[in-house]
């Protein structure tokens, strides 16, 4: 899960494996798997960069075992 922003302010998770696209129109736009989008404060690039933390954290816990 990453924590993300809406446009008002409000702070809220996402999971991060059901983003489809991310796309920036000027506001940036998430689009989930469903079909669901999701407007939000954060740059693409931030957003990627949280999906990449957000991946290396699974991993460690995988490869711990």
């Amino acid at each position: 899960m990453i924590e993300l922003t809406k446009l008002n302010g409000k702070k809220f998770v996402v999971n991060a494996e059901l983003i489809e696209t991310i796309e920036t129109t000027p506001d940036t736009v998430l689009t989930l798997t469903s079909g669901k989008k999701l407007v939000v404060n954060e740059k693409k690039a931030e957003i990627v960069k949280k999906v990449i933390e957000y991946k290396r954290k699974i991993l460690v816990i995988n490869n711990i075992d």
